[in-house]
């Protein structure tokens, strides 16, 4: 009985994607999956270290590729201009990540009606972007994501179950997105909860957060506390 991994070259369109899937060797039979949405800097070991630990909640974890080829930015300022196609074509950004939930569908290791997802910054975002689309899949949650709306899912509904972790003194996504972003889901028909951390900022769950003046700062209990909230509500969508 051991977390095992494999690699995953999954497509968008001529892009490839570098996927990682992480499950359990004892497990005899299909298991629900959670995808886990990177941050700007790509599909690094804190995304695939994720899917690795929602392993040992007993799911099949898979850590996606928004840039093609397992790419990761060197900094802030790489970061940016890999994660800036996606910010101004939202539309894109819809489509990749729809590939990497249809690419964990078809993995063996996965029931293919229970898949949920999780996101991190920009990653938050991205998988916010994917209930929004209307994807068929029983939650979604966000980690100090970013907010904004995407300009082309108004007026549709969204099926999927949504959770907001969130920093109230995050800088990026500040408070008052909150109350848009609760406005925007009630009108979408979804099943929406907010959490927001007092005292805390972008990042929160990153033990290598720790740039006060750009507003990313790790803090533990916030961290333990989102990540507890997490598993409450996958528990409840994917069972």
């Amino acid at each position: 009985m051991a977390v095992v991994t494999r690699p995953v070259e999954y497509h968008h369109g001529s892009v490839r994607l570098q996927g990682l899937l992480s499950w359990d060797d004892a497990w005899a039979a299909p298991r629900p999956a959670v995808l886990v949405s990177h941050a700007w800097i790509g599909r690094d070991p804190f995304a695939c270290g994720k899917a690795q630990d929602l392993t040992k909640l007993g799911y099949v974890g898979f850590a996606l590729d928004m840039y093609g080829d397992g790419r990761t930015g060197s900094g802030p300022e790489e970061n940016a201009r890999l994660m800036q196609p996606f910010m101004e074509d939202r539309v894109l950004l819809q489509g990749r990540i729809g590939a990497a939930l249809n690419a964990a569908r078809a993995q063996p290791e996965v029931d293919p009606s229970r898949v949920a997802a999780i996101g991190f910054c920009f990653g938050g975002l991205c998988v916010l972007d994917l209930a929004r689309s209307g994807a068929d899949l029983g939650g979604v949650v966000s980690f100090h994501g970013l907010l904004s709306p995407p300009g082309n899912t108004a007026g549709r509904q969204i099926g999927a179950k949504v959770l907001v972790l969130h920093g109230y003194e995050d800088p990026l996504a500040p408070a008052g997105q909150l109350t848009a972003l609760a406005s925007e889901l009630t009108e979408a028909g979804a099943d929406w909860q907010i959490h927001a951390y007092g005292g805390t900022l972008h990042a929160f769950t990153n033990p290598r957060a720790n740039d006060p003046a750009f507003g990313t700062v790790y803090k533990e209990i916030a961290a333990r506390r989102s990540w507890q909230a997490m598993g409450n509500f996958l528990a409840e969508v994917l069972n």
